[in-house]
């Protein structure tokens, strides 16, 4: 077994005995979309999936994105691109905001009915002239086309990903628009040369949250973990693909 990843833990499992809550966060809620065994293997008996190489450039496009925009918050004025794409929006200065954004706090709600305590760390927050908050997402890629839309399969979980913050942030009682935006920036690479330099195209797609299908979501991840049997996996889960093709020359 590799020194640097244990797939076994024992913080943080679920007991369906506990009267305490338990802290489910958003990509937890979407690993059980993708795959209930996954999930279970993970909250209820402790075992992780492999992790997958950090992004560090991407890492590094949000923090510098936070600062450039944090520029603007403090001043109440809106950012270039906002002005650009016409957006009725400031980037807001909420007391909170460096809390929602640090990925072990972020913004939480506790769900009563499960005992689920709901947390996502959210990039960024404007506000618009109805007073509506408005939930941002930074993506950072490198593509040959200008991406101005979220149309492919694998974005699916980028909308879940902003509905479940939409839905967050309205359970704490603040007013929250359907629209989110995604401050989308796309790594240059036809350049005649790198010059310690990488440029981005920055785009800035919207899109309209539908976050109904949150409760429901919790509430199956809850019946997923009291349960005492392996649940099957999700259809299209790499891992539990590799791990039943290995079985077969066990």
């Amino acid at each position: 077994m590799s020194e640097y990843y244990n797939p076994k833990r024992t913080n943080n499992i679920f007991n369906p005995n506990s009267s305490s809550p338990f802290k489910v966060s958003r990509s937890k809620l979407e690993l059980f979309l993708e795959c209930p065994r996954c999930f279970y293997l993970d909250r209820r008996l402790g075992i992780g999936r492999p992790p997958g190489f950090p992004f560090s450039l991407n890492s590094a496009v949000d923090a510098l994105l936070k600062k450039e925009f944090d520029i603007h918050r403090a001043k109440n004025q809106k950012h270039p691109l906002i002005e650009k794409y016409g957006i009725d929006a400031v980037p807001i200065n909420h007391k909170n905001l460096d809390l929602w954004r640090h990925n072990f706090t972020g913004v939480q709600y506790l769900h009563e009915p499960t005992n689920f305590l709901i947390t996502g760390a959210i990039d960024d927050l404007w506000q618009n002239s109805k007073r509506e908050y408005i939930v941002v997402d930074y993506k950072a890629t490198s593509k040959n086309e200008k991406i101005e839309a979220l149309d492919k399969a694998w974005q699916d979980s980028y909308k879940r990903q902003m509905e479940i913050y939409q839905w967050l942030l309205r359970k704490n009682e603040f007013k929250v628009s359907d629209t989110g935006y995604f401050v989308y920036c796309n790594g240059i690479t036809d350049k005649k040369a790198f010059d310690a330099r990488l440029e981005f195209d920055i785009t800035l797609i919207p899109y309209e949250g539908d976050d109904k299908w949150v409760e429901g979501a919790i509430t199956e991840a809850h019946k997923c973990l009291v349960r005492d049997e392996i649940p099957e996996a999700g259809d299209n889960c790499d891992y539990c693909a590799y791990v039943s093709a290995v079985r077969e020359f066990d």
